[in-house]
């Protein structure tokens, strides 16, 4: 399913969980920090910043982590895959030009980019940028999506 995606971000909503997805907008260089080394990967303007909350919850943190990301190319922390914290990662974050879901994998312990925990109600789903949009595939029934704006500011007195 081709998807028009521009500026605006993409909700895609299950019962319990959701994902957001947005364009990276700009060529840059993402650092993935692992408890090992740093990586380096060059994200191009029609790759992917998507967000992942597997038990749901506000909207709002899922944005900011995305533009985190896309806006100010803060680096992805990923963790020991033994590390305790694993669990208590609420919103997870993968970018790239083509980025799979699976409920199968640890939270936040994986630097490939082409991956990002889900819930077992998303995982699956195949999510590819493309110009002007997204490609989504295996889309379950029952799957919404709407399009997020945001606009963040600062004002000063």
């Amino acid at each position: 399913m081709l998807v028009p995606l521009r500026d605006e971000l993409l909700q895609l909503c299950g019962t319990h969980s959701f994902l957001l997805a947005a364009k990276a907008g700009s060529l840059f260089a993402l650092r993935i920090e692992t408890p090992e080394k740093e990586y380096c990967q060059t994200i191009e303007p029609d790759d992917l910043v998507v967000v992942s909350a597997p038990e749901g919850g506000a909207l709002e943190p899922a944005i900011m982590l995305a533009e985190f990301v896309r806006t100010y190319h803060m680096p992805l922390i990923v963790i020991a895959k033994d590390h305790p914290g694993s669990k208590r990662f609420s919103y997870l974050v993968s970018v790239g030009p083509v980025i799979t879901t699976s409920c199968s994998i640890r939270r936040g312990t994986h630097p490939e980019q082409h991956l990002v925990c889900s819930s077992h109600e998303l995982a699956g789903l195949t999510l590819k940028g493309i110009l002007g949009g997204v490609d989504i595939s295996g889309l379950p029934v029952g799957v919404t999506r709407r399009y997020v704006k945001c606009h963040i500011s600062t004002e000063f007195s």
